[in-house]
């Protein structure tokens, strides 16, 4: 079954606690802190395997989950970090965040990878908080979070050529003559039902890849048919091999075929049209073929239009020198221009507000923000020590002057989660 996308919720590890411990030690009877830090959890790690072809393994995947860092233990003990978690995928797969609808990565190289979702770093033990004013701290972490994003995983296929068309054109026929690929073939419409592969060989041994994309109809790139399911794996081809039924055997005019086929292209994304473009005339065989072919030349001047008849293997080999040509000269483009990657520079100007308050109808000043809920979870509330650090980090980030600012007063409930504060002086 061929899978082109899915969408996942992945959820990196959660880092090991960090662990509150002293010396405890035969004639040491001031021993210090001695707790170790905690591991990191797993990240999500999307790597590329170039002996995959679909995306069917995550299909029923609703959830990736990454394991936590083991907890940090005593005697100085840190805790191992979690293995991180590997998800192969093939080549000519887009990763984009669905909150930010950015690109987080564009895998096309094999064994290429990167990091969706960072596991969250280990809690510090309290031998980490010990300084000259307080050599025996209280105080430990719990671990970090791990990152969680839903994201869109997107395959779209790695080839050369792209073979487009009407249904029944013979583009199946065609590749299964020019490669060892065995595509379905038969006399109805829509007989391919998802993109064929096929590695080609000319007579002069230049090679390259050719995909066969399903019949396009006109609406396609509104939804009609099957073409908007595939349309997009035509954007990282190199050259269109454009195939038209030049008999009118099923019924149709081949110049309005033409027509239909570029005005879907160019709907769906108008740098699909711009590319390189080879017309291929098929089924010379049949009668009335060559008068159709004089017609349409005359309303397409100017274009070398290449004839064939691949059920019969005839003006194969020039069509595949053409071809080759054509590729040898045409460098390779990214499909996605810069801006829409997260990376990108204008994401540093995009500066997240480290926190945010509201006010609830009870009179509960609420506060919340990203940088907030971290600090939350990994404060041990059961600590008082860890409760009076928590405060300061509060009065530091400015939350104390903001709320005031608001109009708060000593003695107001502030709730930061799923806890309430009273508003200290």
């Amino acid at each position: 079954m061929f899978i082109d996308e899915v969408i996942l919720k992945v959820i990196a590890g959660k880092g090991g606690d960090g662990c509150t411990s002293f010396r405890r030690e035969k004639n040491i009877p001031m021993g210090g802190p001695n707790g170790g830090n905690g591991g990191r959890g797993s990240n999500i790690i999307f790597k590329v395997d170039e002996g995959l072809r679909t995306l069917i393994d995550l299909r029923y995947q609703k959830t990736i989950k990454g394991k936590s860092g083991e907890h940090g233990k005593g005697s100085d003990k840190n805790g191992k970090s979690a293995e991180d978690v590997i998800i192969k995928v093939p080549p000519g797969t887009t990763i984009t965040d669905n909150e930010t609808g950015l690109i987080i990565a564009d895998l096309t190289k094999n064994n290429e990878e990167v990091v969706i979702a960072a596991g969250g770093r280990g809690g510090r033990g309290n031998k980490a908080f010990a300084t000259h004013a307080n050599t025996a701290p209280q105080i430990s972490e719990y671990g970090e979070p791990g990152e969680e994003r839903e994201i869109k995983v997107e395959l779209k296929l790695l080839a050369d050529v792209g073979l487009v068309g009407m249904p029944s054109v013979g583009k199946s026929t065609f590749l299964s003559v020019i490669s060892a690929s065995k595509p379905k073939i038969a006399p109805y419409h829509f007989t391919t039902l998802s993109p064929n592969l096929g590695v080609v060989k000319t007579i002069d041994n230049r090679s390259f890849v050719v995909a066969d994309l399903p019949g396009l109809i006109e609406g396609a790139s509104l939804g009609e048919g099957l073409g908007d399911q595939f349309l997009k794996h035509i954007e990282r081809t190199r050259v269109i091999a454009h195939i038209i039924d030049m008999s009118g055997f099923e019924g149709r005019n081949p110049y309005d075929d033409y027509k239909i086929i570029n005005k879907e292209l160019e709907d769906f994304n108008e740098k699909i049209i711009k590319k390189p473009m080879i017309i291929i005339a098929n089924k010379m065989d049949i009668e009335g073929a060559k008068e159709n072919l004089e017609e349409f030349k005359k309303k397409v001047p100017d274009v070398e239009i290449f004839e064939m008849s691949a059920i019969n293997k005839q003006g194969i080999d020039k069509i595949l020198i053409k071809l080759a040509d054509m590729l040898d000269t045409i460098i390779e483009e990214p499909i996605y221009d810069e801006s829409k990657f997260e990376t990108h520079i204008l994401y540093k100007f995009k500066k997240e507000k480290p926190f945010e308050i509201t006010k609830d109808s009870d009179g509960t000043w609420v506060v919340s923000g990203k940088e907030l809920e971290k600090l939350f979870k990994m404060t041990k509330f059961t600590n008082n020590d860890s409760i009076r650090r928590f405060s300061n980090k509060l009065r530091k980030m400015g939350i104390d002057d903001k709320l005031y600012e608001l109009g708060a007063k000593v003695g107001d409930n502030v709730r930061i989660f799923d806890y309430i504060f009273e508003l200290k002086a």
